[in-house]
């Protein structure tokens, strides 16, 4: 009875992995023979719409608590994104990084380094999580100040914010390799279904718990904080219901720190991209309380907070539009770079970068028709809305040039040039939204401060073109060698047999 326990065991094991085995084929086949506009949409489609509900309800939290009518309650939502950014920071640094590494892999068909990757990628967002939990608590009042809420009573509602934001913070770490890994193996729809979800309760326990429960601000981090940890459990669970080629297997945890090591690096562009978007907030709303109360006196600073909070969130939202694009470009990049498939390479990052370039196009001409209603949506004060539509117009001007820059950060990234992936991932907030807004309001006070996002990407667009020419002649002086050794897969490569 024991033996023939032990047989079926056997079996179900060897069948579990024949299934794992096709399904790992049939990807393989999908990302390296699908026509490349049909492949790009239909991974990129759904990863687009996942950020971009990611950035609608962090913009219902911003839209509900404006409901309340107080410059002082959404300059403190706005003030938080900071530490969000930070938060996005760690989790896509082991994300992306996990993700990238993913791709390639699988497109070597090496699926047991896969699981290593993804496994390890997970604890390491677990510990990282956990650690900003700790150090978020203590050291939460002087964190906040430095985030700009320095005007007492922005602190006080801050700090009912930011409490839940950091107990979610570990789920939030995680849910970026799972999103990741999902999209790396070309599941971008399953990544979607897990976002959607978080999204709709965020935004249907909004109103309920800010109005109804007569929570206000606590109200709205709340809501977050619940829909974080169910798109964590959503996403958790599409992996452990077997929909999913990698698996997290927690004695595939490595024990060799060239694994951790490659995930970091790998990550490192996000990383950096994601802690300056930290550093940009951080300089900007110190800017709005300087020149807000310098150009419209007491309670500017409130009012020019708040305004660039909300133009934040709606820039981030048609920041989500190439973003996701982007990502749902990577696996195809990813299998075709490893597959020796530069002509298909070529053909993803011009179809991308086209199709990206005309949804930014549209997005923004729709919203510099549109500023004044957008603003008056949130219901802010008079100064405030004044100050957030001129404000968006001009981020408008330059919204168009943005997939260029990202889509070459990203390209570098997933091939493995860690040097130009990092140098384009600083460009855009390091090299020049930065310096823009130390610079620019001393001559233009509030106007400088206002336009500073535009020509930092109009400067990264043009620090980004001669790198994307040196992709291209490198892809071409690849596939002539492949071509000469006759090295380029078009058909399946031998399957990398799996070991305990």
């Amino acid at each position: 009875m024991i033996y023939m326990g032990i047989e079926r065991k056997k079996k179900a094991a060897f069948d579990d992995e024949a299934v794992i085995i096709e399904r790992e084929k049939k990807q393989f086949k999908k990302m390296t023979q699908t026509a490349m506009p049909k492949l790009i949409i239909g991974l990129g489609i759904p990863t687009m719409l996942s950020m971009m509900v990611t950035s609608l309800y962090n913009l219902a939290d911003t839209y509900f608590v404006s409901l309340i009518g107080d410059d002082s309650i959404t300059a403190a939502a706005s003030n938080l994104l900071g530490l969000m950014s930070i938060i996005q920071a760690i989790g896509f640094t082991f994300g992306m990084g996990s993700g990238n590494i993913v791709s390639r892999l699988l497109g070597k068909r090496d699926r047991e380094g896969a699981d290593r990757t993804a496994t390890t990628a997970l604890l390491m967002a677990l510990v990282s999580g956990m650690l900003i939990l700790t150090f978020g608590l203590i050291f939460m009042e002087p964190i906040l100040k430095l985030f700009g809420s320095i005007d007492p009573e922005v602190l006080a509602h801050s700090k009912d914010y930011a409490l839940f934001i950091i107990i979610a913070a570990p789920f939030m770490c995680m849910s970026f390799v799972l999103n990741n890994v999902l999209r790396a193996e070309g599941k971008a729809l399953l990544s979607m279904i897990g976002l959607i979800v978080g999204a709709v309760v965020n935004i249907a326990l909004d109103p309920l718990l800010i109005f109804v429960a007569d929570l206000e601000i606590m109200g709205a981090a709340i809501a977050t904080c619940t829909s974080q940890i169910l798109s964590f459990l959503i996403l958790l669970f599409m992996f452990l219901s077997g929909k999913t080629i990698v698996r997290f297997r927690p004695r595939l945890i490595s024990r060799r720190f060239s694994v951790y090591w490659q995930i970091i690096v790998t990550g490192f562009p996000s990383f950096c991209r994601q802690i300056l978007a930290s550093l940009c907030t951080i300089f900007l709303t110190r800017a709005a309380y300087t020149y807000g109360i310098k150009a419209y006196g007491v309670g500017g600073d409130k009012a020019a907070q708040a305004a660039f909070g909300v133009v934040q969130k709606v820039f981030m939202l048609a920041f989500s539009i190439s973003l996701g694009i982007g990502q749902g470009y990577q696996p195809v990049l990813g299998y075709n770079y490893s597959a020796k498939r530069f002509d298909r390479v070529k053909s993803a990052y011009l179809f991308t970068l086209a199709f990206s370039t005309g949804l930014m196009t549209t997005f923004a001409i729709l919203c510099a028709i549109f500023s004044p209603q957008l603003m008056k949506m949130f219901s802010l004060s008079a100064s405030a809305t004044e100050i957030g539509t001129l404000t968006l117009r001009l981020q408008c001007i330059a919204m168009p040039l943005l997939p260029l820059n990202f889509m070459a950060g990203l390209t570098y990234q997933c091939v493995g040039n860690k040097l130009i992936a990092t140098a384009l991932s600083v460009s855009r907030q390091g090299l020049f939204y930065i310096p823009a807004v130390l610079v620019l309001p001393l001559f233009m006070d509030l106007l400088g401060v206002q336009s500073c996002q535009a020509v930092a990407d109009v400067c990264a667009f043009l620090f980004a073109l001669p790198f994307t020419f040196l992709f291209f002649n490198t892809l071409k002086k690849e596939q002539k060698k492949a071509d000469e050794e006759g090295m380029v897969t078009k058909e399946e490569p031998p399957v990398i047999e799996m070991t305990e």
